[in-house]
C-alpha cells in the first residue's frame, strides 16, 4: 500500500473512527454517516484526492437497519489511488448529507441515488428525479420494489400459463 494512502487512512481512523478493510489492494473505509462529508473534506484538502469518482448505494433488504450502504470512492491523481468509504444507511428513514458541497459532481449521482433507491440527501441543492418520471411512485433499484412482469411461456410452464390467441392466429 502507498504510504500517503496509509497515513491518510490512519489520519481519518483516529479523526473519525470506522473500520478499514483491505481487499486486493482496495482500500475500504467504513464511516460513520454523521462524518461522512467531513471525513471527505480532510481526504480532498489534506491528503490530495481530488476527484469523487463514483457514488452508489447497496441496498441489503430485507435488512432494515441498516439498509442501505452508500459507497463512495475517492481518486487522487497526483498520487494515483483509489479510496472507498462506505457508510450505513438506516432503512426506515434513508437520508444523509449530500457530497455536493465537497464535490460538486455528486450532484448528478446524488439525484440519481434518490431516484432510483430513495435515499434523501440533505442539503442538497436540487433533490428532483433524474432518470424517472416526475410521477412515478416507488423506486426501481430497491429489493422490494415490485417487479410487475408477466410470465414468459415456456415448455417447462406451457400448461401453468393461460395463453389466448387472438382471434385470427391458428
Amino acid at each position: 500500500m502507498n504510504e500517503l494512502l496509509s497515513s491518510a487512512i490512519k489520519a481519518l481512523g483516529e479523526k473519525f473512527g470506522g473500520q478499514v478493510s483491505e481487499f486486493r489492494d482496495e482500500v475500504t473505509l467504513l464511516i460513520p454517516p454523521d462524518k461522512v462529508t467531513a471525513a471527505a473534506t480532510v481526504l480532498r484538502d489534506e491528503f490530495t484526492f481530488d476527484m469523487l469518482s463514483a457514488e452508489t448505494a447497496v441496498d441489503y433488504c430485507p435488512q432494515t437497519n441498516p439498509r442501505f450502504h452508500m459507497v463512495y470512492i475517492f481518486y487522487s491523481t497526483t498520487l494515483k489511488v483509489y479510496l472507498t468509504f462506505r457508510a450505513h444507511v438506516n432503512g426506515d428513514d434513508p437520508k444523509i448529507a449530500t457530497m455536493e458541497t465537497v464535490y460538486p459532481s455528486a450532484n448528478w449521482r446524488e439525484r440519481e441515488i434518490w431516484d432510483l433507491f430513495g435515499i434523501r440527501f440533505e442539503g442538497h441543492s436540487d433533490m428532483r428525479r433524474l432518470l424517472m418520471p416526475p410521477n412515478w411512485e416507488g423506486h426501481p433499484l430497491r429489493k422490494d420494489y415490485p417487479l410487475g412482469y408477466e410470465e414468459v411461456q415456456y415448455s417447462f410452464n406451457f400448461d401453468e400459463i393461460d395463453v389466448r390467441k387472438p382471434k385470427g392466429v391458428r
